[in-house]
């Protein structure tokens, strides 16, 4: 039986913008929050379990795991970005060779990233400064975790292909029903069995596997250009290169920002057991701000690619307004949110009085500040959508890589606290902004110009 997309489907292209915009970005929004909110049932799970230790153990790998994941992450962005172009230009048989490309780069990517991250796990972690007495639970976590890398990447492969043609309904659906399965199995595996992080580990992989199929089987019953056949799934050379063009710098942007994060990490790591589960609980909730946020994002790289495409360029200047208003609304709204409960939302991960105030530390910084990161992320998925990847990665690496490394090497050490630490986030979030707002400009105004009535 094959499914009919177009009751799933967005017109990007004619109407207004900011309703669409939200139609598109708030089942991403759901979507992306109930993916958190079952990834910190691992975290709330062994914090009241197994305790600090194991908590601490838990979210130790997160910024090594993003390090080594955000290359094949890259590139689903840049597979986003080429089927939007193609559908929204009408070309369906394009729009067809660009999913069965996709599809295998996710298996392929998988395949090779799950490998690196069960080998390497202990040595890379160690190279952290994990504490000790973390270091052997977290590389238990971190092995079991990659051998779900290939229905990991499967899946964002697969959402990023139905999100191009305006489709984040169905997504939604599949991860509340995975993420049912890996909270039920989180509380099976660790109270009644008695698995501890390993068992938090393999929930996770079972979750990933089933939100995989699912969206594989939505492909493949799709009726429309998205429509899998596991036949032709292949590398066709053309799509290869014109996904790794968008995707090959959004990925190395990520794992950029993933090396500073691991950075600041180790540096937090050296603050002892307390800090890292701190940083961790207040990690996992500032994480709803900005996967909010990063809906947005896919949806600016979505309709600025499809309307590229359409060549309707006069939309471009449009659907940027709209979606840094959006974010920046987004953001503010939920940093004072936080700001005003946060001291009950951390007591959700743990009752131990210090953790609750090393948590409090880092969201005091981040908090009030954290709209700058979305409307950074925001600029970056115009100029995507435009087909501009190089630049972005490259203000990317100067402005969060290098400076927040400089600030590390230089600032920190002057005082050497965590609330300094965590300063070097909204600096470099604003100062990265400015500058990918001016390439933006300078890009839509070269490559796409429009009249004076256009966008």
């Amino acid at each position: 039986m094959r499914i009919h997309d177009r009751h799933y489907e967005i017109d990007m292209l004619n109407g207004p913008i900011m309703p669409k915009l939200f139609s598109f970005a708030l089942p991403l929004m759901l979507s992306s929050m109930l993916q958190l909110t079952f990834n910190a049932a691992d975290v709330i799970v062994v914090g009241r379990f197994e305790g600090d230790a194991a908590l601490a153990a838990v979210g130790a790998p997160g910024a090594l795991i993003n390090l080594l994941v955000n290359l094949f992450l890259g590139l689903s962005v840049g597979a986003n970005v080429v089927v939007a172009q193609c559908y929204g230009a009408g070309d369906y048989k394009q729009t067809g060779e660009a999913v069965h490309t996709s599809i295998a780069l996710s298996l392929l990517g998988g395949l090779l990233v799950g490998l690196i991250g069960f080998f390497m796990a202990g040595t890379f972690l160690g190279m952290m400064n994990t504490p000790a007495e973390v270091l052997p639970l977290a590389t238990s976590y971190m092995r079991i975790y990659f051998l779900g890398m290939p229905a990991n990447l499967l899946y964002n492969f697969g959402a990023a292909i139905l999100r191009a043609v305006g489709d984040t309904r169905r997504p939604l659906t599949y991860l509340t029903i995975s993420g049912v399965v890996n909270v039920a199995l989180n509380l099976f595996f660790v109270i009644v069995l008695g698995m501890g992080v390993s068992g938090v580990a393999l929930a996770t992989i079972i979750s990933q596997i089933i939100s995989a199929a699912l969206v594989a089987l939505c492909l493949m019953r799709s009726d429309g250009p998205i429509h899998l056949d596991p036949k032709k799934v292949r590398l066709d050379m053309d799509k290869v290169w014109k996904i790794a063009k968008v995707g090959v710098p959004a990925g190395l942007q990520g794992m950029v920002f993933s090396i500073s994060n691991v950075l600041i990490q180790s540096t937090v790591n050296s603050f002892g057991k307390v800090a890292v589960a701190g940083n961790t609980t207040a990690s996992n909730i500032e994480g709803y701000i900005y996967v909010a946020m990063n809906s947005i994002y896919q949806a600016a790289i979505t309709f600025t690619g499809q309307n590229v495409g359409a060549r309707r360029y006069e939309r471009i200047g449009r659907v940027a307004a709209a979606s840094l208003l959006a974010v920046f609304g987004i953001g503010a709204v939920m940093g004072a949110a936080l700001m005003l409960f946060k001291t009950h939302l951390f007591r959700i991960y743990t009752d131990d009085a210090a953790v609750i105030a090393s948590a409090s530390l880092r969201s005091a910084v981040i908090a009030p500040t954290y709209f700058l990161c979305g409307m950074m992320d925001t600029t970056v998925g115009l100029l995507r959508g435009m087909g501009s990847s190089v630049m972005p990665m490259i203000v990317s690496i100067v402005g969060a890589c290098v400076l927040r490394v400089v600030w590390i090497l230089t600032i920190f050490p002057l005082s050497p606290t965590l609330t300094m630490l965590y300063l070097s986030y909204p600096i470099s979030w604003t100062l990265t902004f400015a500058v990918h707002l001016t390439c933006y400009f300078i890009v839509k105004h070269r490559r796409y110009p429009v009249s004076a009535a256009g966008g």
